[in-house]
């Protein structure tokens, strides 16, 4: 290794020994104490062997982004590292609004971004992107070293913009060349129609900033039309606002908590229901599944955990999480997950998702294997769907009750 290289492995050293002792240093228990020394003994003893045994001298530049970049996907799929040539073109493509997006929703999974859910008629959805397809490359660029920020920008632009993707669709081994072409997304609208029995369905395809507003006048709409039961279709809801989801649950509870957001460094905000702003007392059952996340998690919990309906199908995703943008003085950046949602039960949702009362999965799949080859169903109100079968069973069950 050349001179330069190991002064640079040195600074390298500083850095992350400072990073790993101020941890040290700021430990609030025996065992976190000894956990840093551990962590300080080991990377000492690796970065050793990389100096004096590593077959050639090093890019070190490149090893120490990525492992910067291993860093932070090794937290949670929404955390990452932008070295300062990434940040200096997240910042020039953000300075602006995208006027056009391919309208789908990411994690990371397997070290790649990974779908979780498209928007009707969107681009991706066009493109049949579908949860739990991975995006192996977005234009020239792997996704192995890309947060979920990054890849959204690169997924969003000016109409008519091309994007290649490079794809492993879901039971596939081999990745596929895919197109799609940027449109601006049509401002989402809630689906509605009316069941047998008095049963109003309402379907949410995302909580993007307005939704609750328009899931108020909805359930306005299906009171005066005498429906005195709720089917709450969060089906493939990924993306939106967390506000949003808080807003929307209190529309169906007149109390009890609905979701709490807390993390090492922030002080708890709890989100607690206010009986002048419920609209809905009526039975309802909510549908869920794999493709259910973010605020449309708050709301599942909330109604679930406050006794107020039952969860239908499978369980959510586990995204419901605030992120923060931090500034490097280096001109790198971090995207660093700082709170999690917990359920009124205070159970963590991007760790354990929000498991439905009710499990239903297709009914031609037994397997486990199976069903993680295949796609989910596309939600709708027919009751030859499963999940719709299930709710319309649950809300038989339920005494009838005026809507308030």
């Amino acid at each position: 290794m050349s001179s330069l290289a190991k002064k640079i492995v040195a600074v390298v050293s500083v850095f992350v020994f400072a990073y790993v002792a101020a941890g040290f240093v700021m430990s609030r228990s025996d065992d976190q104490k000894e956990n840093a020394y551990k962590a300080m003994t080991v990377y000492t003893e690796v970065l050793d062997h990389i100096q004096s045994d590593y077959v050639d001298q090093p890019n070190v530049r490149q090893v120490t982004s990525g492992a910067l970049h291993g860093l932070l996907d090794s937290l949670d799929p929404q955390s990452s590292y932008m070295s300062p040539l990434e940040y200096k073109d997240y910042e020039e493509k953000t300075s602006t609004v995208a006027k056009a997006s391919a309208g789908v929703a990411l994690t990371k999974r397997f070290g790649y971004i990974s779908v979780i859910s498209s928007l009707p008629d969107s681009p991706a959805a066009k493109a049949n992107l579908r949860l739990g397809d991975v995006i192996e490359k977005i234009g020239d660029f792997t996704t192995s070293q890309m947060g979920v920020d990054q890849a959204q920008v690169l997924l969003s632009g000016d109409p008519g913009t091309a994007v290649k993707l490079s794809v492993i669709f879901r039971g596939k081994t081999e990745p596929e060349s895919v197109d799609l072409t940027l449109e601006p997304l049509a401002p989402p609208k809630v689906v509605t129609a009316t069941l047998s029995g008095g049963v109003a369905y309402l379907r949410v395809p995302t909580f993007s900033n307005g939704m609750a507003d328009q899931i108020r006048a909805s359930l306005e709409q299906f009171k005066k039309a005498g429906a005195h039961k709720l089917i709450l279709d969060l089906r493939n809801c990924a993306l939106g606002i967390d506000k949003e989801g808080v807003d929307t649950a209190q529309l169906f509870l007149s109390s009890g908590t609905i979701a709490t957001l807390k993390g090492q460094t922030v002080t708890p905000q709890v989100f607690s229901a206010d009986p002048s702003k419920a609209v809905w007392t009526a039975p309802v059952a909510v549908l869920i599944g794999n493709g259910t996340a973010g605020a449309a998690e708050i709301v599942a919990a909330a109604i679930s955990d406050n006794h107020r309906g039952d969860t239908i199908g499978d369980r959510t995703y586990g995204t419901a999480s605030e992120q923060k943008l931090i500034h490097l003085d280096d001109g790198s950046a971090i995207i660093l997950t700082v709170a999690d949602y917990y359920t009124p039960a205070n159970k963590n949702i991007p760790a354990e998702g929000v498991v439905p009362i009710d499990v239903v999965r297709p009914a031609a799949v037994d397997d486990i294997a199976e069903l993680n080859n295949i796609y989910p169903p596309a939600p709708t109100d027919s009751p030859t769907d499963p999940v719709v079968k299930k709710a319309l069973d649950v809300l038989q069950a339920a005494p009838a009750q005026k809507a308030a």
